[in-house]
């Protein structure tokens, strides 16, 4: 943290995103300006300068970074981040190494952001890969899952990894002394499910976490498990099928109703906003890439300002939470009670 000024220091991916810079450097000035942490951008400088000019702030508000290059959504991440060392992303990540930061957000390739976080800051001993992890709180507040998209293949004794950062996370986030984890699967018994599951299940079954055993898909937002640990694939489609529900359920309560199609609408973009569905754990601890050695926020590639503003302050409470040190003390424990590879 800043030693001046007591406060947490976020380096913003002002080049990341379908909206970038404009939506970027928006939401980061807005959190600049509520004295949340300080900001820094991170980006090309001539573009970065001449959006802060065009939407009238302030040159002072926030530290700017020069960095030349930009790696785009669909370049294969370990080839980008060797080959554009110069990139926003590469950059950004690399001041939380220097320690000129506490933390990094991105809304930019998120297999990119995973890769620089791995191979610059280091993966925690322990954590053989960074995993995203996430909830769903307006329907669930108490719930985790793990992984959301960073592994989409993984072996058995990962997903007992994801599990140990799940626990932390609804332990540091939630409050949850003692958190349930469940591992996703097409039955509750034992036994059901793929051959990744079935082979998971008697590691987490014996890893001293409160494992409970198998969760279906319909468990997922009854809060059964605090913790809901799959592999990235499934994890992802989940989410993004979750994402969908507002949308979809605006667009088909409008085309059965016409007559009060205009009270639906309403109904959801003032009362239950569709960013509520899809944006709801911003400043709940989502996105964050789980298991490297520093504090990574990856953001929704189509979020704009507000969604960028409350990723910076999810990442501000995720340095004051410790969240490093508390999953590094926790794998160091189970380690010690042979409870984890």
């Amino acid at each position: 943290m800043s030693q001046s000024s007591g406060r947490v220091r976020v380096a913003v991916d002002a080049m990341g995103g379908d909206f970038a810079p404009g939506e970027i450097v928006k939401g980061a000035a807005a959190a600049a300006r509520a004295g949340e942490a300080e900001v820094v951008l991170v980006g090309r400088e001539d573009l970065v300068i001449e959006e802060l000019q065009k939407q009238g702030v302030p040159l002072e508000l926030m530290r700017l970074v020069n960095a030349a290059d930009v790696i785009r959504e669909g370049e294969p991440p370990a080839v980008a981040i060797r080959q554009k060392r110069q990139s926003s992303i590469v950059v950004g990540v690399k001041l939380i190494k220097s320690g000129e930061v506490d933390a990094f957000v991105s809304a930019g390739s998120s297999g990119a952001v995973a890769a620089a976080a791995a191979t610059y800051l280091g993966m925690i001993p322990g954590m053989e890969r960074p995993t995203i992890g996430g909830g769903f709180s307006s329907f669930a507040p108490n719930i985790v899952v793990m992984d959301l998209g960073a592994n989409v293949d993984c072996k058995p004794h990962q997903l007992v990894s994801f599990a140990v950062a799940g626990t932390v996370y609804a332990r540091t986030v939630y409050g949850i002394e003692n958190p349930t984890v469940g591992v996703l699967s097409t039955g509750s018994e034992e036994g059901k499910g793929n051959d990744l599951v079935k082979e998971a299940f008697p590691l987490l079954k014996n890893s001293g976490l409160n494992f409970i055993g198998n969760v279906e898909g319909n468990d997922i937002l009854t809060g059964k498990a605090n913790v809901i640990v799959c592999d990235g694939f499934v994890g992802n489609v989940v989410l993004k099928f979750y994402e969908s529900i507002g949308d979809r359920a605006k667009v088909w309560l409008m085309g059965k109703y016409p007559r009060v199609k205009g009270l639906v609408g309403y109904m959801f973009d003032r009362v239950l906003p569709i960013k509520k569905l899809s944006y709801e754990g911003e400043e709940e601890g989502s996105g964050i890439l789980w298991g490297v050695d520093g504090v990574v926020r990856i953001a929704h590639g189509a979020c704009k300002a507000e969604h960028i503003h409350h990723g910076i302050n999810a990442a501000r409470k995720a340095v004051k939470a410790d969240i490093v040190g508390s999953l590094k003390r926790e794998i160091a424990l189970l380690k010690q009670q042979g409870k984890l590879q």
